[in-house]
């Protein structure tokens, strides 16, 4: 064993030299004579990595040459920085039109052109020299590009030899030499291992989808039309093993496997599994589905827990028939998210009472015993018809309802079938005046992160000041006497305003807490500024609370002066009470605040498992399809990774789009290879500066192999140069998320 691992690092180290096989024709000490060099390296090499002080052992390996030899290198430098060294373009000229002083590298390591020792590359003329370490001193690969040199006429980059293993996507990357997969569960059902390792992974993880579609067919769904369930994932074989699927699985062997600990898997579509298992969820028993495939369209993935009727054995396959529909809207673009609905046109569970499906973010709710898909994910919430309405024009509303009607804050995550609705007959509500409750042509602009808290004596308004132009927005396609703002769930109220609507069809309010205990702050809804005030009134102004929601009565000078101010981004203050009393005054404050938005938490990128949290983001649409060999790949996202207060208003949405497409391009002709190789989710991460680009592609916590970069960098290079020609735009760091599916018959 330990001579087959040297040989393996011989053939790394002297890749022109004669293969493997024929090293292994000589004796033990022929080689050692011969390489001596090599043993005095690797003996340095471990002397580092046994001392406390050194730094990580993991230096790169180039897979095509080195532009150093490793035991030069290790002389000269004695110790390998931690950050990143980078190699640079050649010719000298920066971003901004100016000569790169090619004295200096970006890491602040000065080093001579010399010194890099450039050597050609058998694609396309790349000198490969330098190494790439991430922060945590993983041993991966990447491919960095800086410009400078004037005299050199390659591109030069950076790789290093791939870690055998594959590590779960959205987990901390640890150093190659030992690579868990981080599962959400202890006991998955099933294990996936793909063609390059035997490393097993989650049943929700995207890998599970690499090589289902070479046992299922390519139509759209594969529920039958009959009673019939569609085919189960029994299992995974290992290296070069297909997946052992049953095709026909009966009611009752499922019966049979569902009560057991794991989850069964169905197959929807070959890109679309469900895995189904029965819970124990409070204190109901319920059918928990999760799905593991919507992301590959830009489409967030859902959870639904139903509970079970009495005796019920069989599993529902109206939500198999729901997840396909959902992968059909998202096929053409129509995405589900936070606060929105699905609604029936027929009946659903053998009811025509049953009209929807309300789709919410989880937020204070008990997850810890579940098995949850990767972040994003939504969970569905079953509505009754004569809810459908507030579902469509003001969901906040239905959500929280739901919460107080079933003792659960902000709501309940399961769905109960045959249920009495929680809204009948419109009736008279405010909300006549503000939305079509009939038609739905209209409602009111609700603004994401804009949050009411009331105290007592006190409420305050606050607006981020990223949503600037859709406070414009409001302003402008409002009437001069009255604006109206739908606000967000506010996670930092201890408490919230509920609308009820009684037998008789009176709305009343309530309130519904989070903690139990006496309420501090309170969230509300909406709020209406009514400019109709008269100053005969006697009152400054008026506040109230109408329903769930905030009602200011001002002045019509108070309005104009509220106008003013929201469109120079300034605070404003209204003061409540009489005219002649100091006594009882209340306050309305309109504040504009930062966005504190807690986004992206727990989305980590697939190339070295960095963290989203705090990022903005904004979905891609790919016009026309890059196909090859019956698989797509889409770009469904990018990340902007720079702070939002150094992001430029208008995000370099086309620019990313352009680095997409490139992308699309040079990867197409490697489907195949890559999704056999477990890597069917990709992350591309182009940072750009004044004197740097680089770009870093890379899926399962490790960077690509040389052979895709090579066809990355002719396709990536003219795009990435040409968005630096704008300085003012810089810096910039963005990163793609890519997704390799099957190309499905509709």
């Amino acid at each position: 064993m330990f001579r087959s691992h040297i040989l393996k690092y011989i053939h790394w180290y002297f890749p022109d030299c004669v293969s493997m096989n024929s090293w292994s024709h000589l004796s033990y000490f022929s080689i050692t004579e011969t390489l001596k060099p090599f043993f005095f390296f690797l003996a340095q090499a471990f002397e580092r990595m046994m001392s406390p002080t050194a730094p990580n052992p993991n230096s790169g390996i180039p897979e095509n040459g080195s532009a150093v030899q490793p035991w030069q290198e290790a002389q000269a430098s004695g110790t390998c920085p931690k950050e990143q060294r980078r190699v640079w373009f050649a010719d000298g000229i920066l971003p901004n039109g100016e000569v790169a002083d090619t004295t200096k590298l970006s890491s602040g390591i000065r080093r001579s052109p010399q010194d890099l020792h450039p050597v050609e590359s058998q694609a396309n003329n790349i000198a490969c020299g330098s190494e790439l370490r991430p922060k945590d001193g993983m041993h991966v690969a990447g491919r960095t590009e800086t410009l400078g040199h004037p005299t050199s006429e390659g591109i030069t980059c950076s790789t290093e030899a791939q870690a055998e293993q594959l590590c779960d996507t959205d987990s901390v990357i640890p150093p190659a030499t030992k690579c868990p997969t981080v599962t959400e569960a202890s006991e998955p059902p099933v294990s996936l291992t793909n063609e390059t390792n035997d490393v097993p992974v989650s049943p929700l993880d995207y890998r599970m989808l690499c090589g289902i579609e070479n046992c299922v067919s390519k139509e759209i769904s594969l529920i039958p039309e009959d009673e019939g369930l569609p085919p189960l994932l029994i299992g995974r074989g290992g290296k070069g093993e297909q997946p052992l699927v049953e095709e026909n699985p009966s009611h009752k062997r499922v019966a049979l496997l569902v009560e057991e600990s794991n989850p069964l898997t169905f197959i929807l579509n070959a890109n679309l599994l469900v895995s189904v298992k029965i819970v124990s969820y409070g204190s109901e028993r319920c059918w928990y589905f999760s799905t593991n495939g919507l992301h590959g369209l830009g489409q967030a993935e859902i959870i639904i827990l139903l509970c079970c009727l009495p005796n019920e054995e069989d599993v529902p396959k109206e939500i198999f028939r729901l997840f396909i529909n959902i992968y059909k809207e998202a096929m053409k673009g129509k995405f589900i998210g936070n606060l929105e609905n699905y609604t029936f046109t027929e009946g659903f569970f053998e009811s025509k009472e049953h009209g929807g499906f309300l789709f919410v973010a989880p937020t204070f709710q008990k997850l810890d015993d579940l098995e949850l898909p990767k972040t994003p994910f939504l969970c569905g919430i079953l509505i009754q018809k004569q809810e459908v309405p507030w579902a469509k024009v003001f969901p906040i509303r239905l959500m929280l309802r739901l919460g107080a009607e079933y003792g659960a804050y902000p709501t309940p995550l399961t769905s109960i079938r045959h249920r009495k609705p929680l809204f009948g007959e419109i009736g008279h509500t405010v909300m006549n005046l503000l939305v079509d409750l009939r038609n739905y042509q209209y409602t009111m602009h609700t603004i994401d992160n804009l949050f009411i808290h009331m105290e007592m004596g006190r409420s305050c308004i606050k607006i981020p000041l990223n949503r600037y132009n859709e406070v414009m927005k409001v302003m402008n396609t409002s009437n001069e006497h009255v604006i109206s703002i739908g606000a967000s769930f506010s996670s930092e109220a201890d408490s919230h305003l509920v609308c009820v609507q009684n037998d008789d069809g009176v709305y009343q309010t309530q309130a519904n807490s989070a903690t139990g205990q006496p309420r501090k702050v309170t969230g509300a809804s909406f709020v209406v500024f009514n400019g109709a005030l008269k100053t005969s009134s006697g009152f400054l102004a008026k506040s109230s609370i109408v329903e769930d929601g905030l009602m200011v009565q001002i002045t019509p000078e108070t309005m104009e002066g509220l106008r003013q101010a929201l469109r120079e981004k300034k605070d404003f203050k209204i003061i409540c009470g009489k005219v002649d009393s100091d006594d009882l005054r209340e306050y309305v404050d309109i504040c504009w605040v930062q966005n504190e938005e807690k986004t992206n938490m727990r989305i980590t990128s697939p190339i070295d498992g960095k963290s989203m949290e705090g990022t903005q983001n904004e979905k891609i649409v790919q016009e026309g399809d890059f196909e090859m060999d019956g698989k797509l790949i889409k770009c469904t996202e990018v990340f902007y990774l720079i702070k939002a207060s150094e992001l430029c208003s208008h995000p370099p949405y086309q620019f990313a789009k352009e680095i997409a497409l490139a992308c699309c391009a040079a990867l197409r002709h490697h489907l195949r290879t890559l999704k056999n190789n477990g890597m069917n989710k990709i992350g591309l991460r182009v940072s750009m500066d004044t004197d740097m680009v680089e770009y870093q592609a890379g899926s399962g916590g490790q960077l690509l192999p040389q052979h895709y970069l090579n066809d990355l960098d002719n396709a990536l290079i003219p795009v990435i140069h040409g968005g630096t020609s704008d300085a003012t735009k810089l810096p910039l760091e963005i990163e793609l998320i890519f997704f390799i599916t099957e190309s499905l018959i509709i």
